[in-house]
């Protein structure tokens, strides 16, 4: 049976995707992106057992070689991923599909869908395609957030029972992009114009962060790119905030609002009529 390693289920949220949405996040991330936010999603827990003396609430354990979660004694302190030096997360369990199932179905009435998100959700492509075709008999829609690094052309059967898919491209430019996330953008890009060509790519984004990124160029690059695709696609343009980052780039500066604007107007102005600041 198949199962996933799930992070945490969001009951309800409206910032992943259109409408009210159960936001699944998955653990395991193949990026190491220097302003990553939620570096927990990133890394397996190694066991090493280093969390367990540091839980407050006794709600971590040590048996067998690994460490044990119990849920009824946490309290979410988030003590565990302050210590952790693995990027990774003692509370992610293994879940079937039949077990995500009855958290989508507790809120199905008040929900128009699901959005997978991650760490990075395609790695688990397989229980992503299960759980999307039983979502789909439902009648809820399901939407995809990806960093657009597994060649999503090559997955039939999860294309087939993914309505929409958001996909981030943090930089147009190939070696900041390496340079920022550790991998190459080409896929990315690839997956960007498969995704518009069968009317599957509800929105693309990018994190501003000013003392990091080309951001002019990246903006201009990347909004003609879609424009060319179809002008209509959502292109959200992020404004770097340091809450959860590990890197030295919890000291870099946010964009400010003249900056926001500007990009927002040549993004309009190459041609991308749906450009969102947030």
């Amino acid at each position: 049976m198949v199962k996933g390693l799930i992070n945490r289920i969001l009951p309800f949220s409206s910032v992943d995707g259109p409408g009210n949405r159960t936001a699944i996040f998955l653990q395991g991330c193949n990026f190491n992106c220097l302003y990553c936010h939620n570096p927990e999603t990133i890394n397996k827990c190694n066991n090493c057992g280093r969390c367990v003396e540091h839980c407050p609430y006794n709600a971590l354990s040590y048996v067998d070689n690994r460490v044990v979660w119990n849920r009824e004694n946490c309290r979410y302190c988030d003590k565990c991923l302050e210590i952790c030096g693995n990027n990774s997360l003692p509370r992610a369990v293994n879940m079937t599909v039949d077990e995500v199932m009855k958290e989508i179905m507790k809120v199905k009435p008040f929900i128009s869908g699901i959005t997978v998100s991650g760490g990075e959700c395609t790695l688990q492509s397989i229980f992503v395609t299960a759980l999307f075709k039983r979502v789909k008999d439902i009648g809820l829609t399901t939407f995809l957030d990806t960093n657009g690094s597994i060649s999503l052309y090559e997955e039939k059967e999860l294309i087939k029972y993914m309505d929409m898919a958001m996909v981030d491209l943090k930089s147009y430019d190939n070696k900041e992009h390496n340079f920022l996330t550790g991998m190459d953008n080409e896929i990315v890009i690839e997956n960007i114009k498969h995704l518009s060509k069968i009317n599957k790519l509800y929105e693309v984004r990018t994190v501003i962060v000013p003392e990091l990124l080309n951001n002019y160029y990246n903006v201009d690059m990347i909004s003609k790119l879609i424009a060319r695709l179809d002008p209509k696609i959502r292109y959200k343009l992020i404004k770097y905030r340091p809450m959860g980052v590990r890197t030295e780039l919890f000291y870099s500066y946010q964009p400010n609002d003249e900056t926001m604007n500007e990009l927002h107007n040549l993004a309009h102005k190459n041609g991308c009529t749906n450009v969102i600041l947030v």
